[in-house]
């Protein structure tokens, strides 16, 4: 049986995330798959109910869950200057290295580009961030008034695991291409390390093809041909970047999941903020966070060899495609009419 985490988060959080996970039941349920179900506090709520938007209870639950469902967080409102308003470090509490974020473009819905299909992967423990990179202190500092400095971190470890994971999931693919995305002409140390690993990891996948693209290309090549790229792995700025580029050309955040990935768990968070502005309204779109509880149903098939897992997940993809083309319950960003909810139901009875 899995263990699966509920947290839905601020503002639309509280109606796409039940959206999710209704889709999920059912497509569990056809499967054939036990899942345990565990409501969590986090975020506004958390902090209503236990004083802190991560509580401790949260915390310790989630370290013995096999993934979870996460809302938005609608950071942006919290108050400044209080310890117990964060914006939750999930991603660097449990060790989630490789953010995984498809972009896949539908026939019927407005896009710049059809036939489109690419997952990327960006690795969120080092890189540029600062604020998820030192364990003490910060990456950026202002020795004078007209002086700024960020660092950059690199290191074989994470280059190397994002890789794999890379390209194992391009090993699940029809085309088995991996693209890795740098710029070591530049960057001859940190970049140069992160090809280095791209390039030992694609020794052990000989069925799966690398290249390696530089960034400032990449950001042309996908906007000319995108149709060329299947899985491309970069590190975390890089990433961060080309995968708010890969959403537009498919037709924005609204169609934008994700899953941040461990090594024995997995977090489901669609790329989406939580939109304050229409929660409550119950016409949210929730396909991202549909397809990111998908996609956690896929990486748990495959990191348990569980087959029932692997057929949720093809359910819930086959479901959603039907309703796509279909386009008789599309909430109004997709050109429909539908609400949050009955663009779920929708998707429920497609299976």
């Amino acid at each position: 049986m899995l263990k699966i985490g509920i947290l839905e988060g601020d503002d639309i959080g509280l109606e796409v995330v039940p959206e999710c996970v209704k889709v999920m039941k059912a497509a569990a349920a056809k499967a054939g798959l036990e899942i345990e179900w565990l409501p969590l506090p986090i975020g506004a709520k958390g902090h209503e109910t236990h004083g802190h938007t991560m509580p401790q209870v949260t915390v310790d639950t989630l370290a013995t869950v096999d993934g979870w469902v996460q809302g938005p967080i609608g950071h942006n409102a919290y108050p400044r200057d209080d310890a117990t308003w964060i914006n939750p470090p999930l991603r660097k509490k449990f060790e989630l290295f490789a953010s995984v974020k498809p972009v896949k473009s539908y026939p019927n819905l407005p896009s710049l580009h059809k036939d489109v299909d690419i997952v990327f992967l960006r690795e969120v423990t080092e890189g540029m961030q600062s604020g998820s990179v030192v364990f003490a202190g910060s990456g950026e500092f202002r020795p004078n008034d007209e002086i700024s400095i960020g660092s950059r971190v690199v290191t074989r470890k994470g280059a190397n695991r994002v890789a794999r994971e890379a390209f194992e999931i391009a090993r699940t693919r029809p085309r088995k291409k991996v693209t890795a995305v740098h710029k070591e002409p530049v960057y001859r140390l940190v970049c140069g390390m992160f090809a280095e690993e791209c390039r030992k990891v694609a020794k052990e996948f000989p069925d799966c093809q690398l290249e390696e693209v530089l960034v400032d290309g990449m950001a042309m090549k996908l906007v000319m041909r995108p149709q060329q790229y299947d899985v491309v792995v970069t590190t975390n700025q890089f990433g961060d970047i080309l995968t708010d580029e890969g959403a537009g050309i498919v037709g924005g955040l609204g169609l934008a999941p994700g899953l941040c990935v461990g090594h024995t768990q997995a977090m489901a968070q669609a790329t989406h903020g939580s939109a304050p502005d229409i929660a409550g309204k119950n016409i949210a779109n929730p396909y991202a966070m549909i397809m990111s509880g998908q996609m956690l149903f896929e990486w748990l098939g495959r990191k348990r060899n569980d087959e029932r897992a692997v057929q949720a997940a093809r359910l819930i993809e086959a479901a959603v495609d039907k309703v796509i083309a279909q386009a008789r319950h599309l909430t109004g960003d997709l050109g429909g009419k539908a609400s949050t909810s009955e663009m779920g139901d929708a998707i429920v009875r497609a299976m």
